[in-house]
């Protein structure tokens, strides 16, 4: 496994905001750190740093996501709590594996990081429209 987590293309390309501080701002600039955590978590390299590398991103991208809910709830709290239950999930996934890295529960990992590519795209489309 050369590079688990590439589903962070899914969150590239996102359009920059204005710097003023209204409630749009906020949340393009709390987006735009979920999609900078994303691709630090795309560059970790687990098969030189093991899955115990992804771990301190992991919780970033949760406290991130939970900012981006709180900044957006309004707009797209549905898309985001859609996005952190898939996140969650590959967290827990990622547990497992790294405790019992087998070839199932690697494949389970695979599995977690597609449904938070496929759930990070379609947010990403809706944010687009805003940002």
């Amino acid at each position: 496994m050369r590079r688990l987590l590439p589903f962070a293309a899914g969150l590239l390309l996102l359009t920059g905001c204005s710097g003023e501080q209204t409630p749009t701002a906020q949340v393009c600039e709390s987006y735009a750190a979920v999609q900078n955590t994303v691709e630090h978590i795309r560059q970790t390299n687990v098969s030189e740093n093991g899955l115990s590398a992804l771990r301190p991103y992991l919780t970033q991208l949760i406290e991130q996501l939970q900012q981006f809910v709180t900044d957006a709830q309004a707009q797209f709290g549905a898309q985001a709590d859609v996005l952190r239950a898939a996140v969650d999930k590959l967290s827990a996934s990622v547990d497992t594996a790294r405790a019992d890295p087998n070839v199932a529960n690697l494949s389970v990992v695979r599995s977690d990081v597609a449904e938070v590519r496929t759930n990070a795209q379609a947010l990403r489309a809706t944010v687009q429209e805003t940002c």
